[in-house]
């Protein structure tokens, strides 16, 4: 425990009136003396004997208190260069000390101990971490990538080599997203710095200076030339191999403290574990560690079911839909618009959607089935469990978020087409589809493409041209050539093909917008796109993770898993992973093996 500040006066200059019982004290004292009862004689001995007995105990103990309270702070005045003089100490206090009564000893406990320590103790409480606070060197791709990283490291200290200021002014230039992010990372390098005003920058600079509060530690710059020797193998003027020696530096300068090399460079992190050094990936912006953990949408009810909750389940019908009240351990594993199944041999099926959880209980209500032929989406039937979920989502005006993944041929654009047009055009729900994608190629770039908006789309959008071919010759029937052609003109005309690039600052009414490969889709992009939706508007987000062709993306890092992540859970939206490609048995059987 640290010693506590040297009082204005040592202990044995205090005056008398110092030792006297505060006002509160005698009052309180008082009221003691006039509220007991009188004893008898021998009583009034014993008391005598117990209360000399008493104080002497007490005198002993306070004087070996204040004599080693004395000590320490003799030596704390000796050792302090300004000893003689005094140390001014606040007027102003929470409370008043309280000070004990002199007794006949003449030893007191110092009144000025108990109040200078309860700083110590709540500054103790305050700290975060008990454990030792690393410093994290940064990569000029950590800020590229996310230019909030200097403060998603929490307790722990940043220090950013000059090689990394210089390559992220080169960076700054163009229209791209890294050109943007490293534009926002001077940025907020800028307004750090402000703050501070006129402070050393050897010193550091408080990372919670901007509001940041859940960053506590403190970002360094690189001020003076760091001594390092790095392998003759590595050529010096290499920006990699600076910060390489840079973090061989600051290991040597700190130690023993730990010092890690954060970079998003897989031969770059490779170097530095192979020179001894420290190094991790950034992890802050993956949403999920493992693929597999993604939030799927259904559970499949245990085959014993009925059997634990059938005494405890009520039911009624509203409408076209029974409704189920279930309660039991499997209601902290629901969620809203989760579905449930329960198939079971020589027992009837249930599927049903998740409506309302309160009380330890869940409400499921029973699904439209979309598989049966006059329940037909635009010529569509679902064809599996699945489908049929998602159809069911897709058709619910109620729900104005909808995520579908899953392997090639799962029916994913087919079905949000289907029911798009028989919103759009059959029950007037919205006035028009507007489609869009990520434009990632899957090979090389073909270069420039001419025309407007819409027609260098095209070549993007050719599985809606697929799409809509199968689902025109199913509505037209044998209606002949004039009759597709005339209904392919109507479809047309009202589904709109957008490019993402221009999406900023609009407002989407009444609109059925699908966002097509989303897997391709950065966080940021992703909170782009969903935040153009207006009144009345539904977006449906589509893609296979299992089909990532942006290079520095991963599943975990995907804007559609963080999508299906965030929004789990809300009343106004859906989500459903289907496992069952229905396009051929030559693409299920591909998606398997290859």
């Amino acid at each position: 425990m640290p010693l506590p500040p040297a009082p204005t006066k040592r202990a044995a200059l205090l005056s008398p009136e110092a030792y006297r019982l505060t006002p509160h004290q005698d009052e309180a004292q008082a009221t003691a003396d006039t509220e007991t009862p009188p004893a008898s004689g021998a009583a009034r001995k014993r008391s005598k004997a117990k209360a000399k007995a008493k104080a002497t105990a007490t005198a002993t103990a306070t004087a070996k208190a204040t004599s080693v309270a004395s000590t320490a702070l003799v030596g704390t005045i000796a050792a302090t260069p300004a000893a003689a003089t005094p140390i001014p100490v606040p007027q102003a206090r929470s409370r008043p000390a309280q000070h004990k009564p002199a007794n006949d000893g003449g030893a007191v406990e110092p009144s000025n101990v108990t109040p200078l320590r309860a700083p110590a103790a709540s500054a103790t409480r305050k700290r975060r971490s008990t454990g030792p606070k690393k410093m994290f060197v940064l990569d000029t791709n950590v800020l590229l990538h996310d230019p909030t990283s200097l403060f998603r490291f929490e307790e722990h200290d940043i220090f950013l080599p000059m090689i990394v200021l210089e390559e992220l002014d080169a960076h700054k230039k163009g229209m791209t997203e890294v050109a943007r992010n490293g534009r926002q990372a001077s940025r907020t390098l800028d307004t750090l710095a402000a703050a501070h005003g006129a402070v050393d920058m050897a010193h550091g600079l408080r990372l919670d200076a901007t509001g940041q509060r859940a960053a506590t530690g403190s970002l360094f710059f690189q001020t003076a030339p760091l001594s390092y020797q790095l392998p003759s193998s590595l050529p010096q003027g290499k920006a990699d191999n600076q910060i390489l020696g840079v973090v061989e530096a600051l290991r040597k300068l700190h130690a023993p403290r730990e010092v890690v090399l954060v970079s998003k460079d897989i031969n770059m992190r490779v170097k530095a574990r192979a020179l001894g050094l420290a190094a991790e990936d950034y992890q802050n912006d993956k949403t999920l560690e493992d693929g597999d953990l993604l939030y799927s949408g259904s559970l499949a009810l245990s085959a014993d079911f009925w059997s634990k909750a059938g005494k405890n389940v009520e039911s009624w019908q509203s409408g076209v839909h029974m409704y189920y009240r279930i309660g039991g351990p499997v209601v902290s594993q629901l969620m809203i618009n989760q579905f449930v199944y329960f198939e079971a041999p020589g027992e009837p099926s249930l599927y049903a959607r998740v409506t309302e959880i309160r009380d330890k209980a869940v409400v499921l209500e029973t699904l439209k089935d979309y598989g049966s032929s006059k329940n037909a989406v635009w010529g569509v039937n679902t064809r599996n469990r699945e489908q049929n979920f998602a159809m069911n989502l897709l058709m619910d005006p109620d729900v104005d978020f909808v995520t579908l993944t899953g392997t090639a041929g799962t029916g994913k654009t087919l079905m949000a087409l289907a029911a798009g047009l028989t919103q759009v055009l059959d029950e007037r729900r919205y006035t028009e589809i507007i489609m869009t994608r990520a434009t990632v190629s899957v090979g090389e770039d073909i270069g420039f493409l001419p025309g407007t908006e819409e027609e260098k789309m095209g070549p993007w959008m050719g599985a809606l041209d697929d799409n809509l071919e199968f689902l025109a010759k199913g509505d037209g029937g044998n209606a002949g050539e004039w009759g597709r052609a005339a209904t392919n003109e109507l479809i047309r005309s009202r589904i709109k093909i957008k490019s993402m690039n221009f999406m900023r600052g609009r407002t989407f009414l009444n609109k059925y917008v699908i966002i097509d490969e989303a897997q391709n889709l950065t966080p940021k992009q992703m909170k782009t796109l969903i935040t153009r939706a207006g009144p009345g508007t539904k977006i449906i987000c589509m893609g296979n993770l299992a089909q990532i062709d942006t290079p520095y993306l991963t599943e975990g890092s995907s804007g559609l898993t963080y999508a299906v992540d965030r929004f789990k859970g809300w009343p106004h939206s859906g989500h459903i992973l289907l496992a069952r490609g229905e396009r051929s048995r030559l693409a299920d059987f591909a998606s398997e093996v290859l």
